[in-house]
């Protein structure tokens, strides 16, 4: 079976791309050299997760006569922004607050004053590296920018070799690093990039070490707003966990020599990349960069007033096949992820059935009669000790199959049991689960997983019992239109979530409008098909089954016809979007 796992956008025709250092060495000494003034200011600003000592260290080699300032010098000492973030970072093994921290508020003031002085007085060329490096001079010369994709982040996380901001903690558990970075360092780091942006100069793409890739900000940014005019799909990022199982490894030629793969993050713009193409390589930045640079053509007006810069719709992976069971969890109500963690919107979701499994099935909702202090006493039983949570006694067990579609609004008890493939559709916050019981099991580093019951016994739906959840989460398919060879359904989500999803089915053209705001769609049965815009402003993209594909709001209109193996014959998309407010 097909399955593009490297998806591009294409940058300026003719636009180069240059890699390796030795060439990024000399195309950056040639722009510095076009500068016509005889002081000269380079701010070379960097991502949290980036190599800072290789990037000083070919700088350096760059420009041997530079006059080199480091941002890390100026930075407030350890226990100071350790002290400072805190309240962000918090003693939740799992959980923080989103930070309202800038970038200036990791600066000591009077070591930021002297550097500055310092550049102001300086003769010739003076080069700034690091984090916070535009924060140095009231006016660059010359402003580089080094991105990184945050899984790549996290790679570097697990292998011990990098650190967060301000702080020596490259030793610590990639939890901590991993939380730290959430709530407070790329929250940070985008607010700054944000305002950064239109200014670049050059972009360094340095995700792989061995190949460090340099273009002009100029053809990025292009590429970012041909983004916006068409479909265009990000990186998949394959992991895997506990519960893990074989169905992607199969289907899309994984790597055979991983255990498993239980997560596919396909269309998660905060964790993917974008790639861009070039005539020679392709250049990797972090997808949630469209998000940042055009917000209004991509989620559409009423979206981003609703969200802002957010991408407010995720479509991952959670494969169960051979596997095992997920976490038995619930996800925090609107009001309790904003007063505990300063969240504007929760982890309302769904779970689409691509494959299932003959005995497969998912826990969704509690069982009539439920003692819900029973149940809680039982929960922290089976944490402290290793006592067997009975799970069937609490929640509810529903068979499963495939195209199946329950609905996960929160506040709802749920889990995947095992053989099951499913499409998560969810808001994006993925990191508020809370874990109530995860059959006595240790994670992939070996170390139990964070429960987190007391979190959980606060949001628990109790009157979700089986016949409100039959009536009102189970495959609520609602035929919304049909014609000859097509029919649309409404299949969720449900009144408390704000998004909603609809599946085609269809065995010739079909006809869609963006309703001018974003859709995310995913061919969910037959092999192929292709998406074109009637008025031809954008080039035919073609889609394999499984791939999650994003249609900016700017495109309106885009139809989708069967292709190559599936001409002919009846295949399925499914699409959601952000739900029209209702303004009266």
């Amino acid at each position: 079976m097909k399955f593009n796992k490297y998806p591009t956008i294409k940058a300026g025709a003719g636009e180069d791309c240059i890699v390796g250092w030795s060439k990024i060495r000399l195309a950056l000494k040639s722009a510095v050299d076009t500068i016509d003034k005889a002081d000269k200011i380079v701010a070379i600003e960097c991502y949290q997760g980036v190599f800072l000592d290789e990037i000083s260290n070919e700088i350096e080699q760059a420009f041997p006569e530079a006059n080199m300032v480091y941002s890390a010098s100026a930075m407030k000492d350890e226990r100071t922004i350790r002290d400072m973030t805190q309240p962000d970072v918090t003693d939740d093994r799992v959980f923080g607050v989103m930070t309202s921290l800038c970038m200036h508020h990791f600066f000591d003031a009077a070591k930021l004053e002297r550097d500055q002085g310092q550049i102001r007085s300086a003769n010739g060329l003076t080069v700034v590296v690091g984090i916070g490096a535009s924060l140095f001079a009231a006016k660059w010369d010359l402003l580089i920018y080094a991105d990184m994709a945050r899984w790549e982040i996290q790679q570097r996380m697990r292998k011990n070799t990098v650190d967060n901001i301000g702080i020596n903690d490259r030793a610590e558990s990639i939890e901590n690093q991993y939380k730290r970075a959430y709530f407070v360092d790329w929250r940070v780091c985008d607010q700054l990039k944000r305002e950064l942006m239109s200014n670049w100069d050059f972009v360094l793409d340095t995700n792989d070490t061995n190949e460090v890739k340099l273009a002009k900000g100029k053809v990025i940014l292009d590429a970012l707003g041909q983004a916006v005019k068409q479909p265009f799909s990000v990186v998949p990022f394959f992991d895997p966990g506990p519960w893990g199982g074989q169905w992607m490894k199969k289907k899309f030629e994984l790597d055979e020599h991983q255990e498993n793969f239980a997560w596919c993050f396909n269309c998660v713009p905060e964790e993917n990349s974008l790639l861009i193409e070039f005539p020679n390589t392709t250049f990797e930045i972090p997808s949630l960069n469209v998000v940042f640079y055009h917000p209004k053509e991509l989620l559409g007006e009423e979206v981003y007033q609703q969200f802002g810069a957010e991408f407010p719709i995720r479509f991952d992976f959670l494969d169960t096949m051979d596997g095992g069971n997920l976490s038995l969890q619930v996800h925090p109500l609107s009001a309790y992820i904003k007063e505990q963690f300063d969240m504007d919107y929760t982890q309302d979701e769904s779970y689409y059935m691509l494959d299932a499994g003959k005995d497969a099935f998912v826990y969704l909702g509690v069982n009539d009669g439920v003692d819900k202090e029973e149940m809680i006493a039982e929960l922290k039983k089976s944490q402290s000790n290793g006592h067997h949570f009975d799970a069937d006694k609490y929640a509810t067990k529903w068979p499963a199959k495939k195209h199946d579609h329950f609905l996960i609004p929160a506040g709802t008890v749920h889990c995947s049991g095992k053989d099951c493939m499913v499409l998560e559709i969810s808001a994006t916050p993925y990191i508020f689960t809370f874990k109530l019981w995860d059959w006595g099991r240790l994670g992939m580093d070996g170390k139990p997983r964070p429960i987190s019951i007391d979190h959980g016994k606060n949001v628990i739906q109790w009157d979700r019992t089986p016949s409100w959840t039959k009536e009102n989460l189970i495959n609520r398919f609602e035929t919304y239109g049909q014609g000859n060879g097509w029919q649309e359904e409404k299949t969720g989500l449900h009144e408390l979530e704000f998004i909603e999803t609809r599946r085609h089915w269809f065995d010739q053209k079909i006809s869609h409008h963006s309703g001018n705001t974003l859709n995310v769609l995913m061919l969910v049965e037959g092999d192929e098909a292709l998406v074109e815009c009637p008025r031809h402003t954008f080039e035919a993209f073609h889609v394999n089954y499984a791939e999650a594909f994003i249609i900016p709001a700017s495109v309106k209109e885009y139809t989708i016809t069967p292709t190559g193996a599936s001409k002919g014959k009846k295949i399925a998309t499914i699409k959601a979007f952000v739900k029209k407010q209702d303004r009266t």
